[in-house]
């Protein structure tokens, strides 16, 4: 069995038709899937001290996630506005993380010995932990980073992409050319693969010398929160559980790429399929309390 740290944002996903909150973020959602793939998974990250922080962590104890390594402070948890249309999510504002902009992790000494156990370790555009990146990639376990649609930011670009072995992009208004030119781009900057997805257009995978294509599993969607997320913890889940059975630095190796990345696609695209058939980005919603309703229906967030 391998092992999974998801670290960086997490945040109660809230849908607003509803009234309902679900437990999420890109690094939260990270660590979910890939216990619910087999993995034994841990989060770290920054918690709130609200109601919303106190779901989150409930739930990760439920799914038996470690959290030992995580931080608590006062003040609020990420959260984010969502509304669904015709099953697709749209986002309608955030608090911009809540604590974790205030407070971002500084791995301690402790930290970088708990991580280095892990075989994969995931982060996100929202963990505010670019800086910690160089750190983190010392380490042995494979190193993935979602941009989201973030990879427009050249500066972001630099600074991330030769300190990880994966990139995730989000994709759907590019074409064909274009979303190739973005992977050649950041393969360039030193990051080992990178993955484009593009919805119903499926998903374009680069190593550096060979382009991967794979179809969608196409399903009338109930929710497509955690859709991305989900694709990329079954795509990188499989590379990791793959290489543990191969000589230390095979991924560098151009023919295992080849042979690892186009199973690893084939069983994201099943997983995401899944996904997308449940409430949120993994269930476990509950009533939004009604003391938090004017602050989460307020106008004025970002």
């Amino acid at each position: 069995m391998i092992r999974v740290l998801g670290i960086g944002d997490n945040v109660c996903d809230i849908y607003l038709h509803t009234g309902t909150m679900y437990p999420g973020g890109q690094a939260l959602n990270f660590s979910v899937y890939a216990s619910k793939l087999g993995a034994m998974s841990d989060f770290m990250g920054v918690f709130g001290q609200d109601a919303v922080a106190e779901h989150i962590q409930a739930t990760l104890d439920v799914l038996g996630i470690g959290r030992g390594h995580c931080r608590n402070w006062p003040g609020e948890n990420g959260f984010a506005r969502v509304a669904l249309v015709d099953g697709d999510r749209v986002f309608k504002g955030s608090n911009c993380g809540g604590v974790l902009q205030r407070h971002p992790i500084v791995l301690e000494p402790a930290d970088l010995d708990y991580a280095a156990e892990f075989d994969l370790i995931h982060t996100s555009n929202n963990s505010f932990l670019d800086g910690l990146l160089p750190q983190l990639h010392t380490l042995p376990g494979l190193l993935s980073y979602d941009f989201s649609i973030r990879w427009n930011e050249e500066d972001r670009v630099e600074r991330v992409c030769s300190h990880i072995d994966a990139a995730f992009l989000s994709c759907s208004g590019l074409n064909d050319e274009e979303t190739k030119h973005l992977c050649r781009r950041v393969c360039e900057r030193g990051c080992t693969m990178a993955v484009a997805t593009r919805g119903d257009l499926g998903v374009t995978a680069y190593d550096g010398l060979r382009f991967y294509h794979q179809a969608p599993d196409y399903v009338e969607p109930v929710d497509t929160m955690g859709a991305g997320d989900s694709f990329a913890a079954a795509l990188m889940m499989t590379i990791a559980e793959k290489l543990k059975e191969l000589p230390d630095d095979s991924w560098q190796t151009p023919e295992v790429r080849a042979r690892l990345i186009p199973q690893g696609l084939k069983r994201a695209v099943a997983f995401s399929r899944e996904i997308c058939l449940i409430n949120g980005a993994f269930n476990y919603g509950i009533p939004v309390p009604e003391h938090l309703r004017p602050r989460i229906y307020a106008e004025e967030l970002s």
